[in-house]
């Protein structure tokens, strides 16, 4: 459909986003399809300091501080993920919709500020399809009890992750043709051949 796609991974934590991403990097790695896979925050070298940064559990940035540090942290990224455009198949562990989710619905930031520096820093980069990995908060909260190692953004209060997944939600809704939602509180196993089977419609 696209050949060499952007495909997101998005969600709130202990959505399985992470999972779903890395079982398709197994997928077109036996297909022998080139692809690059970044996260963000995270990705490259300057990003994953900026990402190490954020997460941090100490540090308690304002939300705008945040929203910048996400933003520069992106920067940071673009011109990989540029160079990389339509060459490979892209899969971004987070991209964004993140930031109007987090940043906006959960912690109210102005929509238009993120839109208009979002909009600067990807300009012509364009998303191919999002799956969207929601999940109800008691399953993530038992998911997050597993981790060994929680961030600053693994322990906000329950109302905020709701916040957040109602607004990747809205956005999803707004656009739905490029999205699919994956329901993780329902079985593994069939979510993973949700996905693999919509992506490997995607790259033909």
């Amino acid at each position: 459909m696209y050949n060499k796609p952007v495909i997101v991974f998005e969600g709130i934590e202990g959505s399985g986003k992470t999972f779903h991403i890395n079982n398709v990097s197994r997928f077109l790695k036996k297909k022998r399809i080139k692809f690059l896979k970044i996260r963000e925050p995270g990705g490259s070298f300057n990003s994953e300091k900026i990402r190490n940064l954020i997460l941090k559990e100490k540090n308690s940035f304002n939300k705008n501080t945040d929203l910048l540090l996400y933003l520069a942290s992106r920067s940071e990224n673009i011109q990989s993920l540029k160079k990389y455009y339509k060459k490979k198949v892209i899969l971004i562990d987070r991209f964004t919709d993140s930031t109007i989710a987090y940043q906006h619905y959960g912690l109210g930031v102005n929509l238009e500020f993120i839109k208009k520096i979002n909009n600067f820093l990807i300009k012509d980069f364009k998303v191919n399809f999002t799956f969207l990995n929601i999940v109800n908060i008691e399953n993530m909260k038992l998911r997050l009890k597993k981790r060994k190692n929680l961030n600053r953004y693994d322990k906000f209060n329950s109302m905020f992750y709701k916040n957040v997944q109602d607004g990747y939600l809205k956005l999803a809704k707004k656009n739905i043709k490029k999205y699919q939602i994956i329901d993780s509180n329902l079985d593994i196993k069939s979510n993973k051949s949700i996905i693999i089977n919509q992506v490997n419609h995607l790259i033909k």
